[in-house]
């Protein structure tokens, strides 16, 4: 049950406060998510997760594919691995990155279908 403060309102639908508030994640998990949304806030990155949706690729192709340095793409898929919305694997001396699951297709592909609405 939310706190009796004096707020500045002249109804309160207490059952409904109540109820939304006991369904609230904790604050660690807004934390989260606002951190995740983060990683689709930056226009290279989101290029590089599209490109990932497609077909995986290494570090190479990418930074061929969309016209930046090795150092560049390492660093943005550095920030994607530790959000675990890409994953690696290893072929000999070539690291291939993909998508981590999913969910992030889904992620993305929700974002263009709200944009295309």
């Amino acid at each position: 049950m939310i706190d009796k403060v004096s707020y500045d309102c002249e109804v309160i639908h207490q059952d409904i406060v109540d109820k939304v508030s006991g369904l609230m994640p904790e604050s660690g998990e807004f934390y989260q998510l606002a951190t995740l949304y983060k990683m689709f806030a930056d226009y290279t990155r989101l290029k590089v997760l599209w490109t990932l949706s497609v077909n995986e690729m290494c570090v190479c192709d990418l930074a061929v594919l969309l016209g930046m340095t090795k150092s560049a793409i390492s660093h943005q898929l550095k920030s994607l691995r530790l959000t675990n919305l890409v994953r690696s694997r290893k072929e000999g001396k070539v690291v291939f990155y993909s998508l981590a699951d999913d969910h992030v297709r889904d992620i993305f592909e929700k974002g263009f279908e709200h944009i295309h609405e």
